[in-house]
């Protein structure tokens, strides 16, 4: 059994993979399309962070392929509807670096609202300019996070501890975190927030989600942040507003277009302003973070490959069952069409195998059966099914 790990995942998913039977190997970079295609060649799993594009023809010409770990909270990188098609999990970490991507975020309010990045850079240049003007406290200012899930909220509960009044918009029903308090339009939070900070997720309808108009709807001499998606944001109405002095200053984690390697050259309309703090995508980069990101995204592809379990898959039915510790198990995964539990129970009464227990969910058109038996499933029931015009695969545990 084979996996093939991009992008310096953390040595914890290696650890993991191993202990359950894997050749795990490393790279430490991207790999672009025909690249990645000849690189799966009897690979199992396959495990990206966000630099790596898993497109539908990856997946036609992988057929060894049974699942991708995204190490990341994003999947916008992998055409999560060709992999259900194909019935190839897909899973991530929306969990496991949010406290890392929060104290990064805090930490770039805190150096803005002081100005720190053009004092270092004075301080470099040799000149000592002992100022307060511009200068605040974050105490008392209010922050407006705009995407209220796992991190946002995170980072409303940080803020507050901070002394910030916190407004939110999101398009989901989000309950309120301590005092922060919804706004009912994206204008009303722009309208009266000194920080505004984005959250939002990468899908294709957020693409220049915040440009010029939302730019000038900001409050004179506001801070901006973006640790969310680079391809969110129109950076270069950013500069302007960063040139005019309307934007006092900001902080940009993520870019449009990023390097994908280690040490490559990269660039930005951004570069060159000494009111804008510019990091390369490192909000979820700390070794807590990618040590749990490693262990959590690895511990869900092998149950996934070796037990049958989809829970938290972004892309199939999700289906949670017990640690396979004994007996054996069958997984469909099917069309979600009529007819197909009915048969598939049918099948094994007929083979004489009796079933412990089952667990059935659906999602989009698909439907994932998982059932175990107390003796070995029959071949001859997996040739049946297999057979059948709504199986995408079976497999036995």
């Amino acid at each position: 059994m084979r996996a093939l790990l991009l992008e310096n995942i953390h040595p914890s998913a290696v650890e993991v993979l191993e202990g359950r039977g894997y050749d795990v190997e490393l790279r430490p970079g991207s790999l672009a399309e025909d690249e990645l295609v000849a690189a799966l060649a009897g690979v199992e799993l396959l495990g990206i962070r966000s630099n790596t594009t898993v497109t539908a023809r990856v997946l036609e010409e992988a057929p060894d392929l049974l699942a991708v770990g995204c190490f990341c909270i994003g999947t916008n990188q992998v055409d999560l509807a060709a992999a259900a098609q194909r019935g190839v999990g897909v899973f991530n970490a929306p969990y496991s670096n949010t406290r890392s991507v929060v104290e990064l975020v805090i930490g770039e309010i805190i150096a803005l609202a002081r100005r720190l990045p053009e004092k270092t850079q004075r301080m470099h240049e040799g000149v000592w300019d002992k100022s307060a003007r511009g200068s605040h406290e974050v105490r008392g200012r209010t922050l407006g996070i705009v995407g209220y899930g796992n991190i946002g909220t995170q980072l409303s509960t940080v803020a507050e501890a901070l002394g910030m009044r916190v407004l939110f918009y999101d398009t989901a029903d989000r309950p309120a975190h301590g005092n922060a308090r919804r706004t009912r339009s994206l204008a009303d939070l722009l309208a009266a927030a000194d920080v505004v900070s984005l959250h939002v997720d990468g899908r294709p309808g957020n693409a220049g989600f915040f440009g010029a108009d939302e730019f000038a709807a900001m409050k004179a001499r506001s801070l901006f942040i973006n640790a969310s998606r680079g391809m969110v944001v129109d950076d270069k109405s950013l500069r302007d507003h960063l040139e005019s002095g309307h934007i006092a200053g900001a902080a940009v984690d993520v870019f449009p277009t990023e390097p994908k390697a280690q040490g490559d050259p990269f660039d930005s309309v951004l570069r060159g302003l000494d009111n804008v703090i510019l990091t390369p995508h490192i909000g979820g980069s700390t070794q807590e973070a990618q040590e749990e990101i490693g262990w959590f995204v690895a511990e869900k592809l092998a149950r996934f490959a070796l037990e049958g379990s989809t829970a938290l898959s972004v892309n199939l039915p999700a289906v949670l069952p017990p640690a396979l510790t004994a007996g054996h198990r069958l997984g469909l995964l099917h069309h979600s069409v009529p007819g197909v539990l009915a048969e598939l129970n049918a099948a094994l009464a007929a083979a004489g195998d009796n079933v412990v227990d089952q667990t059935l969910a659906t999602r989009d058109q698909l439907g994932y059966v998982v059932t175990s038996t107390s003796a070995p499933i029959s071949a001859e029931v997996v040739d049946h099914l297999v057979s059948a015009d709504s199986c995408v695969w079976a497999r036995t545990w």
